[in-house]
């Protein structure tokens, strides 16, 4: 095998991880739909890469970790954290104002800006949507302040009604995956309660760790 060949797979693979570590509100193309599976819950056990995890609804779900794989922090904000600039995933749903309203939100750090860009149909929630955009500006309103984002080729407004769920993603550590943390986990589904997984996104709570 020549080094170019060589080579070639090795950016592959490298590219092929990294989307992997893209932020579950990301993956949402319809052609994921029969194989990816996205868990919530607490750790159970963590042995290499076997991991256990009680999801919400009182499975118990056998994780395979991949050799490779990372870990990131969910820390809790709020809609004042978020400024003009931000890049940010936010799901949403339609509302009799006509302005959808947001059903999650997630900040991205800077070096994600750009990451599954665009506004997609979302698998989440009955007429959902996805969008992955920059907030070109930010209004405050009595239902929440609502946000104008762009994207290539397009604009959304959403509010953010009180209470909508808002997390900024930022460093963890494989040491935080531990029993009784609770977890978000993005992967493929490989049977009954069993999937595959490149990432754990851990629920760190507190604000995020300095720059």
């Amino acid at each position: 095998m020549n080094t170019r060949m060589m080579t070639d797979r090795t950016i592959c693979h490298r590219l092929a991880v990294a989307m992997a570590l893209v932020s579950p509100l990301v993956l949402s193309a319809p052609a994921d739909a029969a194989t990816r599976v996205r868990i919530r819950g607490t750790v159970e056990s963590l042995d290499a890469n076997s991991l256990k995890v009680k999801t919400q609804d009182g499975r118990a779900v056998a994780v395979t970790l991949a050799p490779e794989w990372g870990v990131r922090g969910r820390y809790k904000v709020t809609e004042a954290d978020i400024k003009p600039g931000d890049f940010v995933g936010i799901a949403s749903q339609p509302t009799d104002t006509g302005i959808n309203g947001a059903i999650e939100v997630v900040v991205f750090p800077p070096a994600m800006k750009g990451t599954g860009e665009g506004d997609r149909a979302w698998s989440g929630k009955p007429n959902s949507t996805m969008t992955n955009a920059t907030v070109s500006d930010a209004v405050t309103s009595v239902n929440g302040p609502t946000l104008t984002l762009t994207y290539r080729g397009g604009e959304r407004k959403v509010t953010i009604p009180p209470g909508t769920p808002i997390v900024a993603l930022g460093p963890a550590t494989k040491q935080d995956v531990k029993a009784g943390a609770s977890v978000q986990v993005s992967g493929e589904g490989t049977g009954d309660n069993a999937m595959t997984s490149l990432l754990v996104e851990v629920d760190e709570s507190g604000p995020l760790p300095p720059k």
